[in-house]
């Protein structure tokens, strides 16, 4: 599947960024579309890891810490013929939920055939531009309450609700009505944000985005441009920032993945706007700099720098997970699964780009245990190049 010509999720608008001080220049030069036409160049790829001893990938010296570089090898087409995938959540038995962004259902996936059944639709569901059914979690205490989490888009606004689920109901029948968590979410047609996760401490976060007005992402007083924090009924968590408010962080364009480590650290990954892609590590109440900023800016200022910064030709990173010592994230317009090494909050090693190119827009990265990965691709959202059989969950083994 070479030589697939996505089209870049960019903005309008020409915004201040902060760049390395030899690319400053260029920058001025650009328009905020000058992505949305023929793709830069992309960078040399990194994919092919340099072989240890018997052929296996070198590793770091700690034997605590992932080997420097890794591999990455698609081990099994579980299902095809989705149509606009956008969240993935994994039901205790091992069985998976998706939701389609434009056609505001959720599917269930067996685990081990693929069989593909419709749960239900979702109600109230505005599919436009970017938004429409995104991200989907799984409440804590599932077993019990058997509550479904979906964030998406409708006429006025983008909210999250709960759903009960009832596998026992016919299909397309499983789904109780919704029960509104947060609503008042700004919309757009594009930078909805749209990624949602349970963290270890049983509060619920949800990536936001800016909907193409800049001046949200550092407006404390909308929930856009944000990464919000609340309990399962939609309050403001204990220990937030403030404590009668959502917001968690701050400064963000548009986020739409999210990962916790092993010690229950909390990262994103955002879009940049034409110059750089970003990994973030976050912390409770810090500015990560959007519109002033755009990847890495001066050491010391008030604003937190990304961890790594990819060409936005590169990445244009959705979707994260954490898995045997590293972030996985996925790339649209990139079209290739990036590996992030880390010691604690650092990288250990440059990222590895796999599978570039192979399945085209990659929009989904979830942790299938053990040393797998499900891995969501995206060509049929509007903006990719879709061929038979598309769109997929791959699992993909990793190390």
């Amino acid at each position: 599947m070479n030589g697939r010509n996505a089209i870049v999720e960019r903005t309008s608008a020409v915004q201040r960024t902060a760049v390395p001080a030899v690319l400053a220049a260029a920058v001025l030069l650009l328009s905020a579309c000058s992505g949305d036409g023929e793709d830069p160049p992309a960078k040399e790829s990194n994919s092919a890891s340099s072989p240890g001893k018997a052929g296996e990938p070198s590793r770091s010296a700690d034997p605590d810490l992932p080997p420097a570089e890794g591999s990455a090898k698609v081990v099994k087409t579980l299902a095809e013929d989705l149509k606009s995938p956008w969240g993935l959540a994994a039901l205790p038995e091992g069985d998976l939920l998706v939701s389609s962004r434009d056609e505001a259902t959720i599917t269930r996936i067996d685990a081990e055939s693929g069989k593909k059944t419709e749960v239900g639709p979702v109600p109230g569901v505005a599919p436009a531009g970017e938004g429409g059914l995104m991200g989907l979690a799984l409440s804590p205490a599932f077993a019990s309450d058997h509550y479904v989490y979906a964030y998406f888009t409708t006429e006025s606004d983008n909210r999250i609700a709960r759903f009960q689920y009832d596998e026992k109901k016919p299909a397309g029948q499983q789904l109780g009505a919704p029960d509104t968590v947060l609503r008042g979410i700004p919309k757009g047609t594009i930078h909805n944000g749209g990624r949602i996760a349970f963290g270890p401490d049983k509060m619920l976060y949800a990536g936001t985005g800016e909907t193409g007005e800049t001046g949200l992402a550092q407006d404390k007083s909308s929930l856009g441009g944000k990464i919000l924090r609340m309990t399962p009924e939609g309050e403001p968590a204990p220990g937030n920032p403030e404590a009668d408010s959502l917001v968690y962080s701050w400064g963000h364009r548009n986020v739409q993945g999210l990962a916790f480590d092993k010690e229950q650290r909390l990262w994103a990954a955002e879009f940049g706007q034409n110059t750089w892609d970003e990994l973030n590590q976050i912390g409770p109440g810090k500015n990560y700099g959007w519109p002033e900023v755009e990847g890495k800016g001066d050491e010391g200022a008030e604003f937190v720098n990304p961890l790594e910064q990819w060409s936005t030709a590169d990445a244009s990173p959705s979707g994260i997970a954490w898995a045997e010592g590293s972030i996985w994230m996925a790339g649209l317009r990139g079209e290739r699964l990036w590996r992030i090494p880390l010691d604690g909050t650092k990288s250990l090693a440059e990222p590895q780009a796999f599978l570039e190119g192979e399945y085209g827009r990659l929009r989904t990265v979830v942790a299938a245990g053990e040393n797998r990965l499900y891995v969501v691709t995206s060509e049929t959202d509007g903006r990719g190049s879709p061929e038979g059989g598309d769109d997929r969950v791959l699992v993909v083994e990793v190390e």
